[in-house]
């Protein structure tokens, strides 16, 4: 097979590739619902320059299937329901993730309070929707959570880091440093993430780039003595540098 050939087989091996998608709920016209979003999206974009359609590969009724579907499938992304029978979203999550460590699960439930948020978060959730989503936003929270990104609506991301400020601990053996420590911009920054804005969202209000937030957040935890952003954010309003706007 000449050049042009090899070059042309790749092509089409490229051009069949999706972002592959597990629906799991153990509601019938959800799961239709969902499927019929993701299907009549337009084209999302890997973040190479190419563009990849989404294809609903499964649809699982509860957490059991589920974990079963994931291991076989392995998709890109899963949009988990979180109160099913027979397995609950968080358990169905650890052990999907146990299996398929390249997936990236999304909650997507009718539920907001802090005894799901936080746990689903800790047990590796890539975001956490509501169900009253529209169709546009779905879309995207799938193209962000293929592309790595986590994302939380910042209603969420407010109502899990205010719920859970006073009861979460921080990592033992090491006091955070004083908000002294982080410059100016570090302390705009954080902030941000305390209101529940993600990266990009940060970058533009900032009107920085996407490398620099990520850049200013790492080194905000590295002197805070922090594990992750939502402890990060936590801190912040914990100690009341987080506006009390919105």
């Amino acid at each position: 097979m000449g050049t042009d050939a090899l070059g042309d087989a790749a092509g089409a091996a490229d051009s069949e590739a999706t972002i592959k998608v597990l629906i799991v709920d153990d509601h019938a016209v959800v799961r239709q619902g969902l499927r019929t979003f993701l299907e009549l999206q337009g084209e999302v974009s890997d973040g190479g320059g190419s563009e990849l359609p989404i294809e609903v590969v499964g649809e699982a009724v509860n957490g059991v299937e589920a974990v079963k579907m994931a291991r076989r499938l392995q998709p890109d992304v899963i949009l988990l329901d979180l109160v099913m029978p027979e397995m609950d979203g968080i358990e169905a999550m650890r052990r999907i993730l146990e299996d398929s460590p390249n997936s990236r699960v999304l909650i997507l439930t009718s539920f907001g309070e802090e005894d799901r948020l936080f746990p689903a978060i800790r047990s590796g959730a890539q975001g956490y929707l509501l169900k009253d989503i529209p169709p546009g936003d779905l879309v995207q929270a799938v193209r962000a959570a293929y592309l790595g990104q986590v994302q939380l609506h910042p209603e969420v991301a407010r109502k899990l880091m205010s719920a859970v400020a006073a009861k979460v601990e921080l990592p033992a053996g090491r006091a955070p440093a004083s908000f002294g420590e982080l410059t100016e911009r570090e302390l705009e920054v954080l902030r941000l993430l305390a209101e529940g804005l993600n990266n990009r969202e940060i970058a533009a209000k900032l009107v920085i780039s996407d490398k620099t937030v990520k850049t200013h957040v790492s080194s905000i935890l590295g002197k805070l003595h922090l594990e992750d952003r939502t402890q990060a954010a936590i801190y912040a309003l914990r100690h009341g540098l987080a506006s009390d706007q919105g």
